[in-house]
């Protein structure tokens, strides 16, 4: 797999445990609610190997569990790779300029396979 040919934005990570960088790829989030599994589209806005920011028209509820499927993309793929996860919804926000939502997914465990398309380290 190759690494996004991209310039490094990475977001100031003094303080936390992994690097975030400013990279939109489509997400799709599933959880459940009552007896019915609901699914909200997005967009990542900011992600890391430890969580990601998600712009949605829909919001899903702080501290729902969530799997989501993210598809990254690389400039010579010739289709998105769909890398999966879960953990919990831990901050929502009304990004009122977008008409939208800010979701902050915390993982449940590092989705190390987002490594190969994130930018390297200097």
């Amino acid at each position: 797999m190759e690494r996004l040919n991209t310039e490094e934005r990475c977001s100031d990570w003094t303080g936390r445990t992994y690097r975030r960088f400013e990279l939109e790829f489509p997400v799709r989030l599933k959880f459940q609610s009552g007896r019915f599994t609901e699914e909200v589209e997005g967009v990542s806005k900011n992600l890391s190997i430890g969580g990601l920011l998600v712009r949605s028209a829909l919001p899903v509820a702080q501290h729902t569990l969530v799997t989501f499927v993210l598809s990254v993309h690389g400039h010579h793929s010739l289709r998105p790779i769909h890398l999966t996860g879960g953990g919990e919804i831990v901050r929502v926000e009304v990004a009122e300029a977008e008409g939208a939502f800010m979701m902050a997914v915390k993982c449940g465990s590092p989705v190390v396979e987002l490594e190969e398309f994130l930018p390297p380290t200097n």
